[in-house]
């Protein structure tokens, strides 16, 4: 490597650190003041605290009864993303092997609610969820989170699939495989990096929406998300707690992203290779 090389590298790494920690500055300020009172908070918000107290976050985890509702999220999520990757799975591979006009033209009517606004039907959507009673509902939510997040899932699905040989699933029907054993025992195995991309996609939506949950459960503090809400007032806004409400309420979807990020990169590594 040229000293020029070396010297281009050497910058380019300066300017990486800087800009990730032009990136982190947010984060920083937003935990360093989950230390401090009300009063320290609104004079002197960049400051380091002058005393490290986690008063902040007993108070909070008690005002927003934490643990409640942190598997009440937890369950919204979970269940939300596990159907959303069993159906939109199943449906964009057998819309990618069906080879018809009807396929296609599926196809296109499943991913076409990507290209709507959630504000242009949320009105209709929940005239509609009120008739089919899924108002006032955990389970009528997840529900409803199906519905909005099957469009991206068989769009991911279906290009994903058109990677995998059509020799294995031949293999396997000529062994005597059913349809169901072929996709659960030999193509979902081998989707996990798009699974895992979905996943993300998914878990990082829904734990932080915000707007559908209070449309549906009609305000009530049944979430993560809306337990924090109380603490933005109309006059006043009690900042000491409500960055503590965001430290509780996003470091989970960002543990998730941690834990998941692997299975990606593996699975990017692994299509390199083959490639």
């Amino acid at each position: 490597m040229t000293r020029r090389s070396r010297r281009n590298l050497l910058l380019l790494e300066i300017f990486v650190i800087l800009l990730t920690c032009a990136f982190m500055y947010p984060l920083f300020l937003v935990l360093i003041n989950t230390f401090k009172d009300y009063k320290e908070v609104v004079t002197n918000v960049v400051s380091l605290p002058r005393t490290f107290s986690f008063e902040n976050y007993m108070q909070v985890w008690d005002l927003m009864k934490y643990p409640k509702l942190f598997w009440n999220t937890l369950f919204i999520t979970g269940v939300s993303v596990i159907g959303i990757l069993i159906f939109g799975s199943m449906a964009g591979y057998k819309l990618s092997r069906t080879k018809t006009r009807l396929s296609a033209f599926l196809f296109f009517l499943a991913i076409s609610p990507m290209m709507l606004p959630f504000q242009s039907f949320m009105i209709t959507l929940t005239k509609l969820s009120k008739e089919l009673h899924l108002i006032n509902s955990l389970s009528g939510l997840n529900v409803i989170y199906w519905g909005l997040g099957c469009p991206l899932a068989i769009f991911m699905f279906h290009g994903f699939v058109k990677q995998i040989p059509m020799e294995l699933e031949e293999c396997a029907a000529i062994d005597g495989c059913s349809s169901y054993r072929i996709f659960y025992q030999i193509v979902f195995p081998i989707m996990v990096p798009v699974i895992s991309t979905v996943a993300i996609l998914n878990v990082m939506w829904i734990w932080n929406d915000f707007l559908l949950p209070l449309i549906m459960l009609n305000g009530k503090e049944a979430t993560l998300q809306l337990a924090s809400y109380k603490f933005f007032g109309q006059y006043k806004s009690e900042w000491n707690y409500a960055l503590t409400a965001v430290v509780f309420t996003t470091m989970p979807p960002i543990l998730f992203f941690l834990f998941m990020q692997k299975f990606i990169i593996k699975g990017m590594v692994a299509g390199a290779v083959k490639g």
